[in-house]
């Protein structure tokens, strides 16, 4: 007679790779990927600014998505200084390696 319960396999889980199409090839490609993360982040600061303008003009905006344009760029800034952070920490561990 068998078992009702099947017994619990584990599976490994296989490793999460973010592949740039082309990253290798390319020169220049982190230059460009930060120039569109820098791109992105103004984009939201402006998008911001106006949100906050046009609300304190009396315009058709609602408060809470004045509040949610701000908190949408001020976590992308964190955010990208956080990533910048540790671009910078990773440059000083490979400029202290020893040759």
């Amino acid at each position: 007679m068998s078992s009702p319960i099947s017994p619990i396999s584990l599976a490994t889980p296989s490793p999460i790779a973010i592949q740039v199409p082309g990253a290798a090839s390319q020169p220049g490609a982190f230059q460009n990927a930060l120039q569109n993360a820098i791109g992105q982040v103004e984009d939201l600061r402006t998008t911001s600014d106006q949100t906050v303008q046009r609300f304190l003009s009396g315009e058709n905006e609602e408060l809470h998505t004045t509040v949610m344009a701000t908190q949408r760029a001020e976590l992308a800034f964190e955010m990208f200084m956080q990533v910048r952070n540790k671009v910078v920490q990773a440059y000083q561990e490979v400029m202290r390696m020893q040759m």
